[in-house]
């Protein structure tokens, strides 16, 4: 593992910048290393990674029976059209027929950069629930940002309707929402894993930007990981439901495109195509990923900036790490 943090650190130029590299194995953090910017202390954006943060405060509304993954997203603007028909489940598998163009480098031709820095900026969900149909529901795979946006607010609506002893209008103001909606990802999810570095970003709505925008260590980025690796148990408490991280790399209906190099489970990757059968990963733009691999009781986090051209040189050596690792005896 060191040998390719060095390799990396060395050849930006074919691996891009490279900024962190931590494994936990067989429960014990055994390895890490650093890029020339950063270090054990530094926070690093998640960018798309916080999608499968998100999957995992919807589990914990589904473990207290505030949400059901067949119920029919709770979303205003659907209610009297044939986007009401689209679920939370749906959501999950990218796979609700919503129009998103998920576009990174053609800002003319970009849905993501549009709600992330655009006119969507402020009200990242509004922006995305104003798509109309291209699918049915359920019947497509497409990857969206904007579906991840989506389900953040439908997070705080139901956090800020508890918190006020409301009837499902949930709270409007702004402030509170983002306060109520920090507070509850603390309480719930940050605090029990110790994840104290974690700074999730929220836009002037008070949605928390679950498409892209946490900040946290390499470590803390691996204690989520370690999360979903032991089945959302830590210590002696279920933080998710029994089942959920299973949930999350249980492959939906609607089938990912065969030129895709990874499949998709619910708001995580999976790493059968690519020779991990058990592997599931929160992936993040630029390279980030956070893998966790049940047969060999790893998680690996690799932290950096790798442009799209450089994939091909950074993946199989990413990979060569991760079957470097045996099941602990």
């Amino acid at each position: 593992m060191r040998d390719a943090s060095a390799r990396w650190t060395a050849d930006p130029d074919r691996y891009g910048l490279h900024l962190a590299l931590v494994a936990v194995h067989g429960g014990r953090l055994v390895a890490e290393s650093y890029g020339p910017t950063a270090d054990a202390g530094t926070t690093l954006v998640s960018w798309s990674m916080a999608k499968s943060v998100v999957h995992a405060l919807v589990g914990i509304l589904v473990r207290d029976g505030k949400l059901a993954l067949d119920q029919r997203a709770p979303v205003s603007e659907w209610r009297d059209d044939e986007r009401s028909t689209i679920t939370i489940d749906d959501l999950l598998a990218m796979s609700s027929g919503l129009r998103f163009a998920e576009e990174y480098v053609d800002a003319g031709a970009s849905d993501v950069i549009e709600m992330l820095f655009g006119r969507g900026a402020d009200d990242v969900a509004a922006f995305a629930a104003s798509f109309p149909l291209d699918h049915l529901p359920g019947a497509q795979w497409s990857y969206s940002s904007g579906t991840s946006n989506i389900l953040a607010r439908i997070v705080t609506d139901v956090v800020t309707d508890v918190v006020n002893g409301g009837e499902g209008g949930g709270e409007r103001d702004a402030a509170a929402r983002q306060a109520a909606m920090r507070t509850f990802m603390e309480r719930e999810l940050f605090e029990p894993l110790g994840m104290r570095s974690a700074d999730p970003r929220f836009d002037q709505s008070g949605t928390f930007i679950g498409s892209s925008f946490l900040y946290c260590t390499a470590r803390d980025f691996a204690r989520f990981g370690y999360l979903y690796l032991r089945g959302g148990r830590w210590g002696d408490r279920q933080l998710l439901p029994a089942g959920w991280a299973e949930h999350a790399r249980t492959a939906p209906a609607a089938a990912v495109p065969a030129d895709e190099t990874f499949g998709y489970g619910r708001h995580w990757w999976l790493w059968e195509r690519y020779g991990f059968p058990d592997a599931f990963a929160a992936h993040g733009y630029e390279n980030q990923y956070v893998v966790v691999d049940p047969s060999r009781d790893l998680v690996l986090v690799r932290l950096g900036k790798t442009p799209e051209e450089l994939r091909a040189n950074l993946l199989p050596e990413l990979a060569g790490v991760i079957a470097a690792f045996g099941r602990p005896g």
